[in-house]
C-alpha cells in the first residue's frame, strides 16, 4: 500500500493511503474531539464536532470520513474550527440537562470535557427542552434521553450484534430519540442487558444500574482479566474501590463480544452474605456440606491414587 504525506499543524505526517484525518491526526498527538466515531465499529461523520481545516477546502470537513491526500495542509484548532465546535457545544448543552455534580458521568463524560475545553456555559440559546421520564423499568441498565446527544453509537453497536437491533433512531426532528421496537421501556424489547450500549455511551444517558452510587470514575482503579463463566474468554475491567470489587466492565465493548450477565454479575458472589463457605450435595432429600473433591467427582478417584501410593 502506498503512502501519502500531509502537514497537520505545521507538522509532517506520513500515513497509508485511505487514513483518515483524524487517524494521522491521532497518530501526531494532535486533539481532535469525537462524539459518534468509533474506531471498531462505525465512522458516520453526523455530530461534526471532529471538523477541521483543510487548506484551499470550502468547507469544514469531518475528519473521521475524510480521507487523507498528499500534500494535504490540516489545521485542527484553527478559528473557524474552533468557532463551529463552540457553536455544536452550545446546541448540545442548550438541551442538556446541566446535573454535572449528580451525574453517574462526570469525570468520564465527553460533553462535559469538551464544554470545560471550549469555555461553554449553554446560555448561548435559549428555547424548548426535552423532559422525557427516565426509563427505571430494569435492573441493569438506567436510560434517561434527556442527557442522549443522538451521537448513534449505541444503535450501531446494538446492530453490530446478529439478530439484535433492539434500539433505533425513531420520530423527527426536535423529538428524535433513541426508542425500542414501538417505544417500550427496555425491559418489554427484546434487549438482554450485554451493556455494549452502555460502554459506548459518551455522556450519561445510559448507565450501569448496578455501578451508580458505587463511585466516581477518578476513585476506582481498574484491572482487566478474562472471564471463566463460559469458554468465549471475554474481556472485561474489574473496577475495585479502596480495595474493594465494586463491579465489571466490558473492556471494549465496541469490537468482539459483549460481556454477558452471567460475566457482569458474577462479581456478587463475591461479597454474597449467604454464600456457603462450602459445596452443597443433596442427600437423602436435603442439601449437606462435601468437600471440594466430593462435591467436583473426584473423591473416587483420589481413592484410587491413595490406594496405588500405600
Amino acid at each position: 500500500m502506498s503512502n501519502v504525506t500531509l502537514t497537520i499543524n505545521g507538522r509532517q505526517v506520513t500515513v497509508p493511503a485511505g487514513t483518515t484525518v483524524l487517524e494521522a491526526a491521532e497518530k501526531i498527538g494532535a486533539f481532535i474531539p469525537t462524539f459518534c466515531y468509533e474506531k471498531d465499529l462505525t465512522a458516520p461523520g453526523a455530530c461534526r464536532i471532529c471538523v477541521v481545516e483543510i487548506e484551499g477546502w470550502r468547507n469544514l470537513p469531518a475528519s473521521c470520513v475524510t480521507a487523507v491526500a498528499d500534500g494535504m495542509v490540516v489545521h485542527t484548532e484553527s478559528p473557524a474550527v474552533v468557532e463551529a465546535r463552540k457553536t455544536i457545544l452550545e446546541l448540545l448543552v442548550a438541551n442538556h440537562p446541566l446535573d454535572c455534580m449528580t451525574c453517574e458521568k462526570s469525570g468520564n463524560c465527553k460533553l462535559q470535557d469538551y464544554a470545560y475545553r471550549y469555555g461553554i456555559t449553554g446560555t448561548a440559546f435559549a428555547g424548548e427542552k426535552h423532559a422525557y421520564r427516565p426509563d427505571d423499568s430494569n435492573p441493569y441498565i438506567y436510560r434517561d434521553l434527556n442527557k442522549c446527544i443522538l451521537c448513534g453509537k449505541c444503535v450501531a453497536t446494538c446492530n453490530a450484534v446478529q439478530e439484535r437491533s433492539v434500539i433505533n433512531f425513531a420520530y423527527r426532528g426536535f423529538n428524535t430519540k433513541i426508542a425500542t421496537f414501538l417505544d417500550t421501556d427496555l425491559k418489554d424489547s427484546e434487549c438482554v442487558y450485554c451493556n455494549r450500549c452502555v460502554a459506548v455511551c459518551p455522556v450519561g444517558a445510559i448507565v450501569d444500574k448496578t455501578m451508580m452510587g458505587k463511585g466516581r470514575t477518578w476513585e476506582l482503579e481498574k484491572k482487566q482479566v478474562t472471564c471463566t463463566f463460559c469458554a468465549a474468554g471475554c474481556a472485561f475491567d474489574v473496577n475495585y474501590k479502596n480495595g474493594k470489587v465494586v463491579g465489571v466492565t466490558a473492556a471494549n465493548a465496541a469490537a468482539g463480544r459483549p460481556l454477558c450477565l452471567k460475566g457482569r454479575l458474577g462479581v456478587n458472589l463475591l461479597y454474597n452474605p449467604d454464600c456457603p463457605e462450602k459445596p452443597l450435595i443433596k442427600k437423602d432429600g436435603e442439601f449437606t456440606e462435601v468437600s471440594w473433591e466430593e462435591a467436583l467427582g473426584i473423591a473416587p478417584i483420589l481413592e484410587k491414587i491413595n490406594a496405588l501410593t500405600k
